[in-house]
C-alpha cells in the first residue's frame, strides 16, 4: 500500500474528470456553490437526471468486460488502475465507476496522509456519503418542487416531472434488494472487508433504505398510490417488519436504533399515505365514497384484510390499522362488522395516538422538517377522520391530544385549524378540552399552544380565552349553597362567590347568584359540574398565578405549578409570535418576577416553571430590555455582586444555587438553557453602561463557572451540552460585538474588556481553544450519525454552530485584546508546538476538508489570517508534514469552478497576509522552481501547485464577468498580487512580468468604465483599480525604467492614448465630490473610496518624475489633472465637515501641494482664489480635525506665491489673504505662549544648555518646522513680499495685533529656549518687513529690541577658555539656535540700515548686551572654519559694517568696544588674508577640523544646492571633488568676510580724498586724532599667529591675494571634475565681483592709513621715510600687474551692487564702472604713488 505517495501525484494530474461527483451536485441544488443562477441549476439538473433516475441503480456492479475496459484505457496510471480494482473488489462496484470514484475522492477528499491504509476506509465512507448525497438530490427536489418560496422551484418541478414515471418501482426495488442483502465478509470482498468494515456497511445499508422510504413517502404525499401498489408495499413492509426483521439484524447495535425506528415510521407512514385518507374523509362528506380508488378494488381489499389481520404485534402497526378501520367503515360499513372491529381494537391495544405522537416527535427532532410537516399532514387527516367517526370515548383521550398537539404544530395546520367548523375533526378535541376547564387546565391550554402559529391564529387564541361561556368544577360533596332539581342534573348557586380564596382587593373571579350548572357527572364518587358563567381565562390566569404566589411555601406548590407551567408556556408563545398582544397579558408578566424570587428561594424548587418564567421574560427582554432589568434586578435570581463598586464579592444568586444545587445532579438544564438566552437578549438590547455592569456578574459566572466546566456535568439527555456550550459561545459573541461603550470607563471593567480578559488569560479561554480543537473528523463522524443531512437543528449542525462562534469569538478576542508584550495564555494555547503534530494550527487549518458547510472552514481560514499577523510563529512550521497536503487542499477549493466564492476570497486573504507575515507558508504556496540555467543567475518557473496559477486565472480578462469570477474573487486576487509587489518579492514578481499578457489582464480594469459614485452597487471594483493602480506605481518605482516590460511601457501608451488620466482624474474628483455630498448620510463604501483616491494619488506623485515612462508631458493633460485635485479639495474642503470629508481633504490637500511644486510650469493661472477659499473655510472648522490640512493649504499658498513672483503679477486675493493668515498667526503664537509657559512649569527642560548647537526638542505639536504656526510666519513673509510698498499689511497690522504677539511668543521662546521653528520664521518675517521703511518703522516701534536684545543672550552661552567651543560645526542650513543668533544679527543690520539715525541707540544697546559674543566670533575664525562659524562671522561683519557708519556716536556710547571691535578686525582682515592666500594651510585645517560631513558650497543666497554630505562619496575622485567643493565654500566665505571687514574699516580710518588733499594743500587740516592707527609700520607677510599685529603688510598681502586669484581665475585651471567647473562657473562672476571690492576697499584702506601715518607727528622721519619707499615699491609692481589684467578685460568693481555703500562721504572713484583709459581706483593709485615719490 506504499504506492499512495506516488499515487496522489500521478493523479492529481489526472483529477478534474468532467463528471461531477453526487457530493458537488447536492453542494450546487442546495445553492451553496458558485452557481446561483437558476438556469444553472438547470443545466445540471438536465445533465445529471438520469443519474437521479437511476437512483442507488447508478452504480453497477463488478463486471469482466469494465475491467478489461480500465485495463485497457491508456488515459489513467497506471498505480491508479490497480488501486481502482482493489476498490471495484472491496465495494462491489464497477471497476469503471471504482477508478472514477477514486479519481473524485481525490480530488475531493483525500488528505495527503501519508498513513496509507486507512485510505481503504476512507474511500469506502467517501463511497458511501456519495451514494446518500445522490439520493439527498432527489429527496430535495421532491421537498421543494412545490414550493413557491424556493427559488429553483421551477427547474425542481421540471425535473420531477422528467422524474415522475416508473421512479417509485425502481426505487422501490433498490429498497427490496438492500434489505436482503447479505452482508459482505472478506470472502467475498477480499481481506480488506473487515469487522468494522461490515459494520459501517450495514450501517450505511440503513440509512439508505430510510432515505428511499422517506423518498417513496414524499413522493406519495403528491402523486395517488394505486391499491395494488399499496398490497404490495404492505407485503414487504410485513416480510421486512417495518424494518425490524432485518436480514443482518444480528449487526443492529443500540447506535442504529433510531434508524431502525425511522424506517419503521416511514413504512408505516407511506401505508397511511397509499390509503389517500383525506380524500377518504372528502369522499364520505360528500357521500360520493365511490370516487376513492379503493371503492373499486375488493380483491384488494380482502387481501389487505387478510393481511391486516395478522398484524398486532408491532407498534407501527398501529396507524395502518386504524388508517384501516377507517377505509373500511366508510367505504363498506355493512360488511366485515367484526373484522373492522377486531382491527380496531388491536390498534388501541397497540397504544396508536401515544406511537403517534412519538413518532411525529421523532421524525421532528432530526432530519428533514419537510418530511416531518408532511408526516404531520398526514397524521392530521387521519386523526380528524378518527374523531368525527367515532366517539371520543372509545379512543385514548390524553394520548389523542399530546398526538394533537404534534400534528397542530406543523405551520400551516393552526390556521386550518381555525377555519374549520368548530364540530368538525380536531375541534371536537377542543371542544371536549374546554369542557374540562378549568378543571383541567393542561390539555385545553396545550392545544391552544400548538395552536399559535403566526399573528392572526394568536389573535383568535386570545379572543377564544377572552370570552369562556362554562366553568367547570369538580365536587366530592355536594356544596351547601346549592339548590338542585330533583334529579340532580341541574344545579343553581344560591349566592354569589368568589372562585379563588385570595385577600380583598386582589384579582379575583366573583361567580354571581343564580347561575346554573349542569351536572355532568354525579353520583357517590363526586360531581363534575359546568357553570354556565361567562368569564375571561386571563383574569383567571392571573388568580391562578396569584394562588401559587400564596401556597409557595405549602405541600399544594407542586399541584399549583402543574397548573401554572401551561399558562406561562401559553403567554411565551403568545409574546413570541405577536408582541403586540403583551400590554394585555401584562398583568400575568408583570407577576412573573415575583413568581420566580418566590420559587427559586423554596427548598425543591419546580425547575420546569422556573424555567418557563426566565423563557418569558427573555422574550419581554429583546422588546424592552430596561424594565426587564430593573425589574429583575430586585429578585434575586441573577447572580449579583455583594460589593458594588469592586469586582470582588461575587454572589451566585439564586440561580448559581440551582445550578449547582438541582440541575447538575439531576443531568436537566431547562433553566440554565433559559438563563443564557436570557442573558444573551439583555446584552444584546444594548442597555445603558450602568445596566451593562450589572450584568457583570452574570457574565462572571457564566466565564468562571460555566465555560470552564460544563462538558464534564451529567446530561440525561444527548444534545444538551453542544447546545449550552453553543448559548455560553453566543452570549460571549454579543458582548463582543457590542459597540464600544462610551467614555464611561470607571474603576469596574465594562463587559467587553471582561470577556477579553478572562477568554485571553483564563481556563474560559483553554475552554474555547478546546471547541475549536474538535476537528473536522469529528464534525463529519457527528454529521454522518445523523439521520438526515437535511435539519437545522440536528446535533451535528449544533456542533458547526458552535465551533463556528468559537472561531468567531476568538478572533475577536485578538483583535480587540489591549497590546501587551506578555504573551497570553490564550496566544499561547493557540500557537503552542506540540510534538505530535495535533496543535491547533493544524487543526485549523484541516478544516478546509469540511464540505458540509462553506462557512466553517471559511471562519478557520480568518482565524488562521488573524493568527498570522498577530503571533510570533511560523504557521508552516506548525504544520509540520501536512503541510504539502493542506496546501493542496487549499488550492483545490482556490481553483474549482463550484466553490463557494467566500471561501475562495479568504483563502486569497490568508495568503495576502502571509506573503508579509509567513515567509515559509507563502514559499510552499508560491511553489516556484529554479530553472537550470547559467550559473549565478536564478530564473523561476512556476510549480505545478504553485497558487499564481489560480491567480494569473483570475486576473485573465477573458474570464472576468464569469460566474466563477466575481468581482470580489477579483479583487482578492489583485490583493494577493500587490501583497507580492509591496513586500518585494523578487522570485515571484520576475516570474509574474514575464508572463505572456500578464500586464495586459492586469490593466484590463483600469480601462473599464465605472458607474457613476451615486449608483455604485459594487464597491470592490474601487479598490480592485486602486491595486491595479498601487501594482503599476511599485513596478514603475522600483525598476529602472529601461528595464521595464515592453508590454508594460505600451500598456502606459495605450493608457495616455485612450485618455485615460483624464478619465480617472474625472472619476476621482466625482468620488471625491459625491463624498462631500453625502456628507449628513455618510457614504457606505468610504474605505474602498479612500483607497482609490490613495492610489491615484501615488500614480499622480509618480508621474511628476517618471513622466517619460508614464506617458504624462502634455501640459494640457496636466493642467486638467491639476485642476480636478484642485476641485476636489474644494469640494471637500468648503463644505460642513465629516470626518470623510476631511480625510479626504487631507488627502487632496497633499497631492496639491506636490503637484504644485513639481509642474510649476503647468499650473493654472488662477489658483489663489480658490486656495483662499478653502484656507477660509478650513480656518474656521474645527482646530483639532484641521491642523494637518492647514498646514498643507498654507504651503501650496506659499508655493504659488513664489511661483507668481517668478512669473510678477498682481494679486487681487491680497488683503483677504492677509487677513486671515494674520489672525492664524496671532492665534498661534498666543497658543505657543501658553503652551511654552505650561511646559516651562512642568519642567521640561532636560536639554543641555551648554553649547549653541543643543537644539530644543519640538514643544508638543505646536513648535514644527511643517506646523500650522511656522508655515503661517511663512506664509505671512511671502505676503509682505509681494506687498513691496505696504499697502495691503500696514492696515491689517493695525486691525490685527500680529506684532505685538509674534515679539512676546519670540521672547518668551528665547528666554526659555524652546520652539526652535517658530523662532526662526517669526524672525524671517520680521527681516522682510524691516527691509522697507515702513515695515522697520513698525517692527522697531513694536518694541524689537526689548524682545531680542536680552533673551538672546540665553541662546548662547560665552566661553572663558578659547573660543572654539561655542561654535558649532553645523551644517548651517539645518534650523539650530546659533542660527536663530544670526537671523537676529541680520534684522539688526536691516533695520539699521533702513531706519539709520531712527534706531542706532537700539543697535548700540544690542552690540552693547552681546560684545563679548560679538568679539569671540570675530576671533573665532582663525580657529573654527565650519561654515556655520563662517555664516555668524559674515553675519556679524554685516551688522558692524551698518554700525561702523556711526563712529561717532559709536565713540561716545562705547569707546572701548569700538577700540576692541577695530583691532579685532583687523586681526579678521590678517587671518582672512592668510587662510586665502594659503590653499594648503586651509586644506589642512578643514581636513583636521571638519573630518566629518563637508558640506558644499553655498551658491548665492538665493539658490543653494541640495547637501550631498560626504558619506556618499565612496570614490577616491569622489571625495576629492567634494573636498574642492567644500574648499571653494570656505574660501567664498572668506572672501565675503574679508570684503565686509575692509568695507567697515574704511569708515575707522579718513576719509581718502580728504585726507589725501590734506596732504596736498595745507588749507584742509585734518583732526588725525579722530583715527586711531589701525595697521602697524611692518611690511612682513602677515601671519597666523595672533602674536604678530596686524601691519601694511597685511594689507599688501590681501591686494596680492586678490589679485592672484583673479588671474587664477582667468587661466581657469582645469578642475577635477564637470561638476567643479560648473560650480566655478556659477561663482566666476561672483568671485570677480567680490575681488574687485576687496581691492578697492584694501587701496582705500592702506592710502588712508598710510597718509595717517605720514601726516602723524609722533612717527619717526625715518620710518616715514621707509615707508614711502616700501609703498612706492610695492604699488608700482602691483599697479602694472592691475593694468595687465585690465588691458585683458576685467569687471570694475560692483561696490554697490553685491554691498551697497552705506558711506555718509561721496562715493569712491572706483564705485563708477567706466572702461574709459583706466579703472578710477587705478587713477587714485597712481596719484597717491606719485605723492609719496615726491
Amino acid at each position: 500500500m506504499v504506492i499512495l505517495p506516488t499515487l496522489h501525484l500521478l493523479l492529481l494530474k489526472h483529477t478534474h474528470s468532467s463528471l461531477r461527483s453526487c457530493r458537488e451536485l447536492w453542494t450546487i441544488l442546495l445553492g451553496r456553490s458558485a452557481l446561483r443562477e437558476p438556469a444553472q441549476i438547470e443545466a445540471e439538473l438536465d445533465r445529471h437526471w438520469d443519474r437521479l433516475h437511476q437512483g442507488l441503480g447508478y452504480y453497477k456492479p463488478p463486471s469482466s468486460s469494465s475491467a478489461g475496459k480500465v485495463k485497457e484505457n491508456k488515459d489513467v496510471a497506471q498505480p491508479l488502475k490497480d488501486f481502482g480494482l482493489r476498490i471495484s473488489k472491496l465495494l462491489g462496484l464497477d471497476e469503471q465507476q471504482s477508478v472514477q470514484l477514486l479519481q473524485c475522492y481525490l480530488q475531493e477528499d483525500y488528505r495527503g496522509t501519508r498513513d496509507s491504509l486507512k485510505v481503504p476506509q476512507k474511500i469506502a465512507d467517501y463511497y458511501y456519503e456519495e451514494r446518500m448525497c445522490l439520493l439527498r438530490c432527489v429527496l430535495l427536489l421532491l421537498t421543494y418542487f412545490q414550493d413557491e418560496r424556493h427559488p429553483y422551484r421551477t427547474e425542481y418541478c421540471n425535473c420531477v416531472n422528467k422524474l415522475e414515471k416508473d421512479l417509485v418501482s425502481s426505487y422501490q426495488s433498490q429498497f427490496e434488494s438492500l434489505f436482503k442483502a447479505e452482508a459482505p465478509t472478506w470472502e467475498t470482498h477480499g481481506n480488506l472487508m473487515t469487522e468494522r468494515q461490515v459494520s459501517r456497511w450495514f450501517l450505511q445499508c440503513l440509512r439508505e433504505q430510510s432515505l428511499l422510504l422517506e423518498i417513496i413517502f414524499l413522493y406519495y404525499a403528491y402523486f395517488e398510490m394505486s391499491p395494488s401498489d399499496l398490497l404490495s408495499f404492505t407485503k414487504i413492509f410485513k416480510e421486512q417488519g417495518f424494518g425490524l426483521r432485518q436480514t443482518n439484524r444480528h449487526l443492529v447495535d443500540k447506535s442504529m436504533d433510531a434508524l431502525v425506528d425511522r424506517i419503521g415510521y416511514l413504512s408505516s407512514l407511506i401505508l397511511v399515505e397509499g390509503m389517500d385518507i383525506d380524500f377518504l374523509h372528502k369522499c364520505a362528506l360528500e357521500d360520493c365514497t365511490e370516487q376513492h380508488q379503493f371503492s373499486n378494488a375488493p380483491d384488494v381489499i380482502k387481501e389487505m384484510d387478510q393481511l391486516l389481520l395478522t398484524f398486532g404485534d408491532i407498534p407501527h402497526h398501529g396507524p395502518v390499522l386504524l388508517a384501516w378501520v377507517l377505509l373500511r367503515h366508510t367505504l363498506r360499513p355493512d360488511e366485515s362488522n367484526p373484522v373492522i372491529r377486531r382491527i380496531g381494537n388491536t390498534a388501541l391495544q397497540l397504544g396508536v395516538f401515544k406511537y403517534l405522537s412519538t413518532m411525529l416527535k421523532g421524525l421532528g427532532v432530526s432530519g428533514n422538517n419537510c418530511t416531518a410537516s408532511t408526516a404531520k399532514m398526514c397524521i392530521y387527516g387521519l386523526l380528524s377522520f378518527v374523531i368525527t367517526s367515532f366517539e371520543e370515548e372509545s379512543l385514548q383521550c390524553s394520548h389523542l391530544i399530546d398526538a394533537a398537539c404534534e400534528v397542530l404544530s406543523a405551520p400551516s395546520l393552526a390556521e386550518v385549524f381555525w377555519e374549520m367548523k368548530p364540530n368538525m375533526g380536531l375541534g371536537m378535541i377542543l371542544d371536549s378540552a374546554v369542557g374540562m376547564f378549568p378543571h383541567k387546565i393542561g390539555p385545553l391550554l396545550q392545544l391552544l399552544t400548538a395552536l399559535l402559529s403566526n399573528k392572526s391564529t394568536v389573535k383568535k387564541v386570545y379572543n377564544f380565552l377572552d370570552k369562556m361561556s362554562f366553568y367547570t368544577q369538580v365536587y366530592k360533596h355536594k356544596p351547601n349553597d346549592i339548590i338542585s332539581k330533583d334529579d340532580e342534573t341541574l344545579w343553581r348557586r344560591q349566592t354569589p362567590k368568589l372562585l379563588y380564596p385570595l385577600g380583598t382587593g386582589q384579582t379575583n373571579l366573583w361567580m354571581p347568584q343564580g347561575v346554573l350548572g349542569q351536572v355532568m357527572i354525579g353520583g357517590d364518587q363526586g360531581y363534575v359540574v359546568r357553570w354556565d358563567y361567562s368569564y375571561s381565562s386571563w383574569t383567571l390566569f392571573t388568580c391562578e398565578v396569584e394562588m401559587l404566589l400564596h401556597v409557595v411555601s405549602t405541600a399544594d406548590v407542586i399541584a399549583h405549578c402543574a397548573r401554572v407551567k401551561p399558562i406561562l408556556d401559553l403567554v411565551h408563545k403568545i409574546i413570541s409570535t405577536d408582541w403586540t398582544v403583551s400590554d394585555c397579558l401584562l398583568p400575568l408578566t408583570s407577576r412573573i418576577y415575583m413568581l420566580l424570587q418566590r420559587l427559586t428561594s423554596v427548598i425543591n424548587p419546580p425547575v420546569d416553571v422556573i424555567a418557563s418564567c426566565v423563557n418569558c421574560l427573555s422574550v419581554l427582554a429583546a422588546r424592552m430590555p430596561g424594565k426587564v432589568w430593573s425589574s429583575l434586578h430586585h429578585t434575586g435570581f441573577l447572580p449579583f455582586a455583594s460589593n458594588p463598586l469592586t469586582s470582588m464579592g461575587m454572589k451566585a444568586g439564586n440561580y448559581g444555587n440551582l445550578l449547582v444545587q438541582i440541575e447538575q445532579p439531576r443531568g436537566e438544564y431547562a433553566v440554565t438553557i433559559a438563563f443564557l438566552r436570557l442573558i444573551t437578549t439583555l446584552v444584546k438590547g444594548q442597555l445603558g453602561s450602568t445596566q451593562n455592569k450589572g450584568l457583570i456578574p452574570c457574565v462572571l459566572l457564566v466565564l468562571k463557572e460555566m465555560l470552564p466546566t460544563y462538558h464534564k456535568w451529567r446530561y440525561n439527555t444527548y444534545g444538551v451540552r453542544e447546545r449550552i456550550g453553543c448559548l455560553i459561545l453566543e452570549l460571549i459573541h454579543a458582548i463582543l460585538n457590542l459597540s464600544p461603550e462610551g467614555e464611561d470607563q470607571g474603576s469596574m471593567p465594562t463587559l467587553q474588556s471582561l470577556c477579553i480578559y478572562s477568554l485571553a488569560n483564563t481556563e474560559a479561554g483553554q475552554a474555547v481553544v478546546n471547541i475549536m480543537g474538535v476537528g473536522v473528523d469529528t464534525i463529519d463522524v457527528v454529521l454522518a450519525a445523523q439521520p438526515s443531512s437535511c435539519g437545522s437543528e440536528g446535533p451535528g449542525q449544533i456542533l458547526i454552530q458552535t465551533v463556528k462562534l468559537a472561531f468567531s469569538v476568538t478572533n475577536n478576542v485578538i483583535r480587540l485584546k489591549p497590546p501587551s508584550d506578555v504573551v497570553s495564555p490564550l496566544e499561547q494555547a493557540l500557537t503552542q508546538h506540540s510534538g505530535h503534530g495535533n496543535n491547533l494550527i493544524v487543526v485549523l487549518a484541516k478544516y478546509i476538508y469540511h464540505k458540509h458547510d462553506p462557512a466553517l472552514p471559511r471562519l478557520a481560514i480568518q482565524l488562521l489570517k488573524r493568527l498570522a499577523t498577530v503571533a510570533p510563529m511560523s504557521v508552516y512550521a506548525c504544520l509540520g508534514s501536512d503541510a504539502a497536503a493542506i496546501r493542496d487542499a487549499f488550492l483545490t477549493r482556490l481553483q474549482s469552478k463550484t466553490e463557494d466564492m467566500r471561501i475562495k476570497v479568504m483563502i486569497l486573504e490568508f495568503l495576502t497576509v502571509a506573503v508579509e507575515t509567513q515567509p515559509g507558508l507563502i514559499e510552499l504556496f508560491l511553489n516556484l522552481e529554479v530553472k537550470d540555467g547559467n550559473e549565478g543567475s536564478k530564473e523561476f518557473l512556476l510549480g505545478e501547485w504553485s497558487c499564481l496559477h489560480v491567480v494569473l486565472d483570475l486576473i485573465d480578462s477573458k474570464q472576468q464577468g464569469k460566474y466563477w469570477c466575481p468581482p470580489l474573487l477579483h479583487r482578492a486576487a489583485l490583493a494577493f498580487l500587490l501583497a507580492l509587489w509591496q513586500d518585494r518579492r523578487d522570485s515571484a514578481i520576475s516570474v509574474l512580468r514575464t508572463k505572456e499578457r500578464f500586464w495586459e489582464n492586469l490593466t484590463t480594469p483600469l480601462f473599464g468604465t465605472l458607474t457613476p459614485p451615486s449608483d455604485t452597487t459594487e464597491p470592490c471594483v474601487l479598490e480592485t483599480c486602486a491595486f491595479v493602480m498601487k501594482i503599476i506605481g511599485l513596478e514603475i518605482y522600483y525598476v529602472v525604467s529601461g528595464s521595464l516590460e515592453q508590454s508594460l511601457k505600451d500598456g502606459l501608451q495605450k493608457f495616455a492614448n485612450a485618455r485615460r488620466y483624464e478619465y480617472w482624474s474625472q472619476y476621482v474628483k466625482s468620488l471625491v465630490c459625491h463624498v462631500a455630498e453625502m456628507e449628513e448620510e455618510g457614504i457606505c463604501y468610504f474605505p474602498e473610496t479612500q483607497m482609490l483616491i490613495s492610489a491615484w494619488r501615488m500614480l499622480l506623485i509618480l508621474s511628476t518624475s517618471h513622466s517619460d515612462v508614464m506617458q504624462l508631458t502634455d501640459d494640457s493633460t496636466k493642467l486638467k489633472l491639476f485642476m480636478d485635485v484642485l476641485d476636489g479639495a474644494k469640494a471637500t474642503l468648503t463644505t460642513p465637515m465629516s470626518v470623510p470629508c476631511l480625510r479626504l481633504g487631507s488627502m487632496m490637500a497633499t497631492l496639491l501641494l506636490i503637484l504644485l511644486k513639481q509642474w510649476r510650469g503647468s499650473t493654472a493661472p488662477d489658483i489663489l482664489s480658490p486656495l483662499s477659499l478653502i484656507l477660509e473655510s478650513v480656518l474656521q472648522a474645527d482646530q483639532q480635525m484641521m491642523e494637518r490640512t492647514k498646514a498643507k493649504i498654507f504651503s501650496a499658498l506659499i508655493s504659488v506665491l513664489q511661483i507668481q513672483g517668478l512669473n510678477g503679477g498682481d494679486i487681487s486675493q491680497l488683503p483677504q489673504l492677509l487677513l486671515s493668515v494674520c489672525e492664524t498667526v496671532k492665534d498661534e503664537a498666543l497658543a505657543l505662549i501658553d503652551n511654552t509657559r505650561h511646559m516651562s512649569q512642568v519642567g521640561d527642560t532636560t536639554e543641555d544648555e551648554d553649547s549653541m548647537e543643543t537644539d530644543s526638542p519640538r514643544g508638543p505639536q505646536k513648535d514644527q518646522r511643517d506646523g500650522v504656526c511656522v508655515l503661517a510666519l511663512h506664509l505671512a513673509k511671502e505676503l509682505c513680499r509681494t506687498d513691496e510698498d505696504g499697502e495691503h499689511w500696514v492696515s491689517v497690522m493695525r486691525k490685527v495685533p500680529v506684532l505685538p504677539s509674534v515679539l512676546s511668543a519670540v521672547e518668551l521662546s528665547l528666554r526659555s529656549k524652546h520652539n526652535l521653528y517658530f523662532t526662526e520664521a517669526a524672525l524671517h518675517l520680521l527681516l522682510t518687513l524691516a527691509r522697507s521703511p515702513q515695515g522697520a518703522a513698525a517692527v522697531a516701534g513694536a518694541g524689537v529690541i526689548q524682545t531680542i536684545c536680552l533673551p538672546l543672550l540665553s541662546v548662547y552661552e560665552v566661553s572663558s577658555n578659547g573660543a572654539s567651543q561655542s561654535f558649532s560645526r553645523k551644517s548651517q542650513d539645518s534650523a539650530c539656535w546659533p542660527g536663530v543668533y544670526r537671523l537676529c544679527m541680520s534684522l539688526m543690520e536691516s533695520l539699521l540700515k533702513t531706519l539709520r539715525y531712527n534706531f542706532i541707540n537700539e543697535a548700540l544697546d544690542f552690540v552693547g548686551v552681546h560684545q563679548e559674543r560679538i568679539l569671540q566670533c570675530l576671533n573665532a575664525v582663525r580657529t573654527v572654519q565650519s561654515l556655520a562659524c563662517l555664516d555668524e562671522a559674515d553675519h556679524t561683519v554685516g551688522f558692524l559694517l551698518q554700525l561702523s557708519s556711526f563712529c561717532k556716536e559709536w565713540q561716545f556710547h562705547l569707546p572701548k568696544l569700538l577700540r576692541d571691535v577695530q583691532v579685532n578686525l583687523c586681526y579678521l582682515c590678517q587671518t582672512c588674508t592668510y587662510l586665502l592666500h594659503s590653499k594648503k594651510m586651509l586644506h589642512h585645517y578643514l581636513q583636521a577640523k571638519n573630518g566629518e560631513a563637508l558640506p558644499p558650497a553655498p551658491l548665492p543666497r538665493t539658490q543653494r544646492p541640495p547637501q550631498t554630505p560626504s558619506k556618499e562619496a565612496a570614490g577616491g575622485g569622489e571625495r576629492e571633488e567634494v573636498e574642492q567643493k567644500a574648499l571653494l565654500a570656505v574660501q567664498c566665505s572668506l572672501l565675503k568676510i574679508l570684503s565686509k571687514t575692509l568695507a567697515t574699516l574704511q569708515h575707522f580710518t579718513p576719509d581718502c580724498c580728504q585726507i589725501l588733499l590734506d596732504q596736498v594743500s595745507s588749507l584742509l587740516c585734518m583732526d588725525l586724532a579722530e583715527y586711531r592707527t589701525l595697521f602697524v609700520l611692518s611690511f612682513t607677510t602677515p601671519a597666523f599667529d595672533p602674536d604678530v599685529p596686524p601691519s601694511f603688510g597685511t594689507l599688501l598681502a590681501t591686494i596680492n591675494v586678490a589679485l592672484s586669484m583673479l588671474s587664477e581665475m582667468e587661466k581657469k585651471k582645469e578642475p577635477v571634475s564637470l561638476s567643479i567647473v560648473s560650480l566655478i562657473n556659477l561663482f566666476s562672476l561672483f568671485f570677480r565681483s567680490l575681488l574687485m571690492f576687496t581691492m578697492e576697499n584694501c587701496f582705500y584702506v592702506l592710502i588712508s592709513q598710510a597718509v595717517r601715518c605720514l601726516k602723524d607727528p609722533s612717527i619717526l622721519p625715518r620710518d616715514k621715510q621707509r615707508l614711502k619707499q616700501e609703498l612706492s615699491s610695492e604699488l608700482s609692481t602691483l599697479l602694472s600687474s592691475l593694468s595687465r589684467h585690465f588691458r585683458r578685460g576685467s569687471p570694475s568693481s560692483p561696490a554697490s551692487g553685491i554691498l551697497p555703500s552705506t558711506q555718509s562721504k561721496p562715493p569712491t572713484p572706483g564705485s563708477k564702472a567706466s572702461h574709459e583709459g583706466q579703472e578710477p581706483f587705478i587713477q587714485l593709485v597712481q596719484a597717491f604713488v606719485r605723492l609719496v615719490q615726491r
